[in-house]
């Protein structure tokens, strides 16, 4: 859901990176190494947690204009988990998003506003369930440097935002099973071959 965090920490790096690009450079998303947590309330009982995986993603990072980068990012539906089998059944359900097996979560940036020297806010369009909706991205880069095993370039950091079930058609049950629900993303981004 929250694909978009690869933007804003390509965009930090280029104020630490030594070498000048005239152009966009390529990154990709390091599946193994990314995740995006959420968290609702369940009926004011307990906190409920999921993870989605399965992420594809490229980052186009304009290192002299940050503004400038874009970043489109997508996982399987189906890919949603939250550690126990009957509740993740109900989710794809039509109670909730009638999940086909090729139906994907997708994130395309479209701004991207540098807040700080390791913060932005990352504005995009964020589809789930057929509904597309802008978000914002709260973001901040952990470290941008050569990673020591790969020996290339390498971005890492996180992001959040909150998001409502009702305005994506998959609000059954609200309030009780709360409407928001927080997005916590943490994501590696390698620079491509």
């Amino acid at each position: 859901m929250k694909r978009t965090l690869l933007a804003a920490g390509l965009a930090f790096a280029a104020a630490s990176a030594s070498p000048a690009f005239a152009a966009p450079e390529k990154y990709m998303l390091d599946s193994g190494h990314s995740q995006i947590l959420f968290s609702y309330n369940h009926l004011g009982y307990s906190t409920t947690w999921g993870l989605f995986s399965g992420f594809e993603g490229e980052i186009m990072f304009d290192q002299e204009d940050p503004a400038n980068s874009s970043v489109a990012v997508s996982m399987p539906v189906k890919s949603m988990w939250t550690g126990w089998e009957k509740r993740d059944a109900h989710l794809m359900s039509p109670d909730f998003f009638d999940a086909s097996d090729d139906e994907l979560v997708s994130f395309t940036s479209t701004s991207i506003e540098v807040t700080g020297d390791t913060t932005a806010n990352i504005t995009g369009d964020l589809t789930i369930n057929g509904v597309t909706k802008s978000v914002v991205l709260d973001a901040q880069l952990n470290t941008a440097s050569e990673h020591p095993m790969a020996k290339k370039p390498w971005a890492g950091f996180n992001a959040t935002t909150t998001l409502k079930r009702t305005e994506f058609d998959v609000g059954n049950f609200a309030p009780y099973v709360s409407d928001e629900v927080t997005v916590q993303i943490s994501v590696e981004a390698m620079k491509a071959e």
